[in-house]
């Protein structure tokens, strides 16, 4: 009888949670290890909550991955009997004369079969009167998509997976060694070492660390304030399900959650923030940023004008120069999967990646070109 592989990943955050799930379901033996635990403050998908949507622009992979996540994001949530998807919708707003993003979006929504509606902004305000439309033209309303619980899924996945036979280990891994050809085992912090017949290295913004050769500044740490307002006593116009998830392009590119969970109005600026130590960084907000933050909610939602800050949280983004992941062997060894580069819109991915991990690394599959390392050595146009 032919034994199961073994199979080891590194980080049990969304990439790595459910590629260790779906492995395990097609007949690998897999150990998941993290060195802070699933959903952790360090991690990149640490946090309260991600969005989770299929507005993505034009030619890209992003929608159709989207469209396959929404359905396993169902699958667990029926399996599990658990919610992990809150389908308030997503509301893009679209201003005229700058919307190539969303025009370009909406054939790609159409070909996903992710179900969409084309707003005018009579519509808007009709529909959403405590969002102030100034400058807006039209929007992009996805009903069936809307936010997910971040940390509280990536424990779900890891609590899954061990009770479905999986070993989760709580260590560190050390980056001496890991390039070297072959890999044949893990030096972990602890002085042992750890042996599979396979690895995959899913530690979002430490994966340059592990390998300075093959990833080393592919991805880039930044540093991303989150911030939480309380709404007024009674007032429910901006607590799911009233308002959607929404995003903003006028300008800079902002976007909010719909308070959930006691936790208020989330609202973030997606611009990319200074370089970021994920590891010892002070997670401390900028106060220009908080600054320029209330200046948009007092324009955009009046009735948030004097809103107190209630709860903040610094995150980060592992940015790669492109935005798009990193899903690759290393070129060294054949038996070392990267899979990183979320670039701060991977989250919602999880599951979809999970089982694109599974079929690549057990059926022996390639990765899109989009994706491969060989992209950043090229200036030829890859297909996705």
């Amino acid at each position: 009888m032919k034994s199961k592989p073994h199979i080891a990943v590194i980080g049990a955050g969304a990439f790595g949670g459910w590629t260790a799930l779906h492995l395990l379901e097609n007949g690998a033996r897999v150990t998941l290890i993290d060195a802070w635990g699933p959903g952790n403050s360090r991690s990149s998908s640490g946090g309260e909550t991600r969005v989770m949507r299929g507005t993505y622009g034009p030619e890209q992979p992003y929608t159709e991955m989207a469209a396959r996540a929404l359905k396993l994001w169902a699958k667990y949530e029926r399996k599990w009997k658990r919610q992990f998807l809150h389908r308030s919708g997503v509301l893009w707003m679209a201003a005229g004369r700058d919307d190539a993003f969303e025009r370009g979006s909406v054939e790609m929504l159409r070909a996903a079969k992710i179900k969409y509606q084309e707003l005018s902004a009579v519509q808007l305000r009709k529909r959403w009167p405590q969002i102030n439309f100034e400058g807006i033209e039209w929007g992009i309303f996805e009903p069936e998509c809307g936010y997910l619980d971040a940390r509280v899924s990536c424990a779900a996945v890891a609590e899954a997976f061990v009770a479905s036979g999986g070993r989760y280990r709580q260590a560190s891994v050390l980056a001496q060694g890991l390039e070297e050809t072959p890999l044949r085992s893990l030096p972990l912090a602890d002085g042992s070492q750890f042996t599979a017949h396979s690895y995959v290295f899913a530690c979002g913004p430490w994966l340059g660390q592990l390998f300075p050769k093959a990833i080393g500044s592919l991805i880039k740490a930044t540093k991303q304030d989150v911030f939480f307002f309380g709404t007024p006593a009674g007032d429910t116009r901006f607590h799911d399900p009233n308002p959607p998830v929404w995003a903003d392009h006028r300008g800079k590119f902002r976007y909010g959650i719909p308070g959930s969970d006691r936790r208020g109005f989330k609202i973030a600026d997606d611009t990319r923030g200074p370089d970021f130590d994920p590891t010892n960084g002070e997670r401390i907000i900028n106060p220009e940023t908080l600054k320029d933050v209330r200046e948009y909610i007092s324009f955009r939602f009046p009735a948030l004008r004097d809103a107190p800050l209630i709860e903040s949280r610094v995150c980060q983004y592992e940015q790669t120069p492109d935005s798009h992941f990193i899903v690759d062997r290393h070129p060294a060894n054949e038996n070392v999967w990267l899979l990183g580069g979320g670039s701060g819109h991977g989250f919602k991915h999880g599951p979809a990646i999970g089982e694109m991990m599974a079929e690549l690394i057990l059926r022996d599959r390639e990765p899109k070109a989009i994706w491969r390392l060989k992209r950043f050595n090229s200036k030829q146009p890859l297909s996705s």
